[in-house]
């Protein structure tokens, strides 16, 4: 009954606020990797570029750069995967301290919040760092598949085998980019759900901000006008 009590201290404004944001982190996912969008996004832009990196390692001999490029690509995934589990356990330990969890709550917000209520906050952070990781480390398991599959690439343009392995590393490679990419915005929207703690207003706004410079980095980036500019001078 205590908890029902509690529970009740979430104002409707406080549901508003946390539907927008996950409708913002599903929604924008969406948008971003739809091929059918009249304007294409970097990620959707890449996907050509990393199909045309498998076709270049069929003919480059030896293949030490390809395979230092994956390496790269496999750590940025290994080093946010590390960073999300450091920082899932150190916010589990915090939702355990309900003394902790009110003192932060009184200096963020100048009110004495139940500790329930900054509880469920962070479980919700907590849920996003979770999805965060595990695109992280799926990521980092087909990247893996990649260089396994690149390695299985005759280097005879004329084996009939080269083209579809060449293009099945491709298309594993375009998976991992993409989870990667995933948990890269599971990692903001978790920034963005910690600005609950202070109220729904904060969280709508911070919502609206990440929103924005995730749609930007996307779709009205100089690093998008960059791979337009090549494709028109291309075609």
């Amino acid at each position: 009954m205590q908890i029902i009590d509690q529970l009740a201290l979430f104002s409707s404004l406080d549901l508003i606020a946390l539907s927008l944001t996950v409708l913002a982190w599903a929604g924008l996912g969406a948008w971003i990797e739809s091929e059918r969008a009249s304007r294409p996004s970097v990620t959707v832009l890449m996907k050509e570029y990393r199909r045309e990196w498998m076709r270049e390692c069929i003919t480059r001999e030896p293949r030490i750069f390809d395979g230092a490029i994956l390496s790269d690509l496999r750590q940025s995934t290994n080093f946010f995967a590390s960073a999300s589990m450091i920082a899932l356990g150190a916010l589990l330990a915090l939702i355990g301290n309900s003394e902790n969890l009110l003192g932060v709550a009184e200096d963020l917000t100048f009110a004495g919040l139940p500790a329930l209520v900054v509880e469920v906050k962070l479980f919700c952070v907590a849920l996003f760092l979770f999805h965060a990781l595990l695109k992280f480390v799926w990521s980092s398991r087909l990247f893996g598949y990649c260089a396994v599959l690149m390695a299985a690439i005759p280097n005879k343009v004329d084996d009939p085998s080269t083209i579809p392995r060449a293009l099945a590393s491709a298309e594993m490679n375009i998976r991992a980019a993409l989870n990667f990419s995933r948990g890269l915005r599971s990692l903001y929207f978790s920034m963005t759900v910690l600005a609950w703690i202070l109220g729904p207003v904060f969280l709508i706004a911070a919502t609206l901000v990440v929103s924005a410079i995730i749609w930007s980095r996307d779709f009205a980036s100089y690093s998008r006008k960059i791979l337009v500019d090549l494709q028109d001078t291309a075609n």
